[in-house]
């Protein structure tokens, strides 16, 4: 379906793509005339707008729920709000042919089958239009620049953009209170305003994010909340690394954000890692009591684990994650291509979790033993599909147990290596000398190593799980680790773990890949002989 102002060219482009499509060509203003036996203007005279499109809407409805055509429509048709969500549900292509006024100016002068410019300035028109209409226009899935080309050359960039788009994946994450989605795919950012504005309550926003993704990633971002013609209150951007996630620096964006001006009807947007998710999270979670929140995680970390589930919080001298909050994001933006701006050390960070996923779903763990070298390398499928199928098991995990209330599996189970994990990031003083993903992957050797120790799994478990994390290039025993280690403080860490219940650590423990539970029947001696005999100092 083809959108856009009028003179934009819908119809001599929609006529030479269906050709090239070997398609039928339709023309919603044509159909319409057809069906009321009257013209367009004649339908405006009689009967106003309102009148016409609530035919325009029925005749759209009508067509894109029969076999496939190209379709061009009047310019007012994606404007309508019901009109757009049909178009969504049907899983219409939606391609924006965009153009400045000059351009629509030479095309729509002297037409008489123009209703709204009868009588009127054509400019004082075009711009009024653009202002009420782009803003919708940006929820099209393509946008294309139509400039004095002829309109075979615009066809064919058109034909392009189409062989060369894929839909992004849209999972829901069916909370009882809100329901939200996640959407995995490529170029996400440049389409930022018009993927969110159906889920925000304003086109307001401010952005949280950190000093090394913002040169990268903020511009595309900006470009597609202007698109849609959102208003930026605040940026804030804090220094990198886990030495963010503090209380000092929770002030300081609370701060920035409230003098900018922010209220309650303004979104928080993350843009970055798992850091500044779970930073701007929980200030959107205590701002004037409570924010909206969106998520455009740009690590595969972020991605695959902390933008989904409302987990947000920072750290405290005790522990990780030790002051937060539940918020859950309206919607999460998984842009695939922010990935191929990640220094390879960030990316193979991710994968710790993926690799978890793997553990805790089963035939992922397969496919990841399979795949995971080549992810590694960059293969742009093959991230996809670890965002993809990560972001569902999350998804469906959140749904089951959203507050981790559940006191033997559910949420819990999500924090396979996790409790080994935050003990070693913990140790380090969080100082950037071991990533999150780092430490999980560890975790996730220790985790295995101590379930084949208890018996719960064979032999070959610990084996399996740290020769794939080498293979992917991160670190799999506490001896690959850049520094020493102290069982006894390691120990100690442990035992201030926000899982700990009645004094009791608490580990997620291995039988097979795709079945794993939560336990705290574990003697503390095998913890400790364990972490010794894996590289760390009595």
């Amino acid at each position: 379906m083809l959108v856009g102002m009028p003179g934009a060219g819908k119809s001599a482009i929609g006529k030479r793509l269906a050709v090239r499509l070997g398609l039928p060509f339709l023309d919603a203003d044509t159909e319409i005339e057809n069906a009321a036996g009257l013209t367009i203007a004649e339908i405006f005279a009689r009967y106003g707008e309102a009148h016409f499109r609530d035919g325009e809407r029925r005749v759209i409805s009508r067509i894109v729920a029969g076999p496939p055509v190209v379709l061009a429509t009047g310019g007012g048709a994606y404007a309508d709000a019901r009109t757009r969500q049909i178009l969504r549900e049907s899983g219409a292509v939606t391609i924006w042919l965009r153009a400045d006024i000059p351009v629509l100016k030479r095309r729509i002068v002297g037409r008489s089958n123009r209703p709204l410019f009868i009588g009127r300035d054509p400019d004082q028109v075009l711009q009024d239009l653009m202002q009420r209409r782009y803003p919708f226009y940006a929820e099209a899935d393509l946008t294309l620049d139509c400039f004095d080309d002829t309109p075979e050359i615009t066809t064919s960039r058109a034909e392009r953009a189409l062989i060369g788009w894929q839909r992004p994946a849209r999972l829901p994450v069916a909370l009882s209170e809100r329901a939200y989605e996640v959407v995995v795919g490529c170029g996400l950012l440049s389409r930022a305003g018009g993927l969110l504005s159906p889920h925000l309550p304003a086109r307001r926003v401010a952005i949280v994010s950190d000093a090394s993704v913002a040169p990268l990633h903020l511009p595309a971002l900006r470009t597609g909340l202007d698109d849609a013609h959102f208003e930026v209150r605040a940026t804030v951007e804090v220094p990198p690394g886990e030495g963010s996630k503090r209380m000092a620096m929770l002030e300081e964006v609370l701060e920035r954000l409230l003098s900018a001006g922010v209220d309650r009807s303004t979104t928080v947007i993350a843009l970055g890692g798992g850091v500044v998710g779970d930073l701007a999270g929980f200030a959107a979670a205590v701002a004037l009591r409570g924010l909206p929140f969106v998520q455009v995680p740009t690590t595969l970390l972020a991605q695959v684990d902390s933008s989904v589930g409302g987990k947000t919080g920072v750290n405290l001298s005790a522990g990780k994650n030790l002051a937060g909050a539940f918020h859950q994001p309206r919607i999460v933006l998984a842009d695939t291509d922010t990935l191929a701006t990640l220094p390879p050390r960030e990316l193979r960070a991710g994968w710790g979790e993926v690799a978890k996923h793997g553990l805790l779903q089963g035939p992922l763990w397969e496919w990841c033993e399979a795949n995971g070298p080549a992810a590694m390398a960059g293969d742009r499928d093959a991230l996809r599909h670890a965002v993809l199928e990560s972001c569902r098991l999350k998804a469906g995990v959140v749904v089951a147990d959203e507050r981790e209330e559940q006191k033997e599996g559910g949420r819990a189970l999500l924090n396979l290596g996790h409790t080994f994990a935050h003990a070693l990031e913990a140790e380090c003083g969080y100082d950037g000398t071991l990533l999150h993903g780092e430490a999980v992957a560890v975790g996730l050797g220790l985790a295995a190593a101590l379930s084949a120790r208890l018996g719960h799994c064979s032999q070959e478990w610990p084996g399996r799980v740290m020769e794939h994390l080498a293979a992917t290039g991160l670190p799999a025993r506490v001896k690959d680790l850049p520094r020493r280690f102290s069982a006894e403080a390691l120990i100690g860490r442990m035992r201030k773990d926000k899982k700990v219940r009645d004094g009791a650590m608490r580990f997620v423990l291995l039988r097979n890949a795709g079945d794993v539970f939560t336990t705290a029947d574990v003697p503390p001696d095998a913890v400790l002989s364990l972490l010794r005999d894996e590289g760390a100092a009595a």
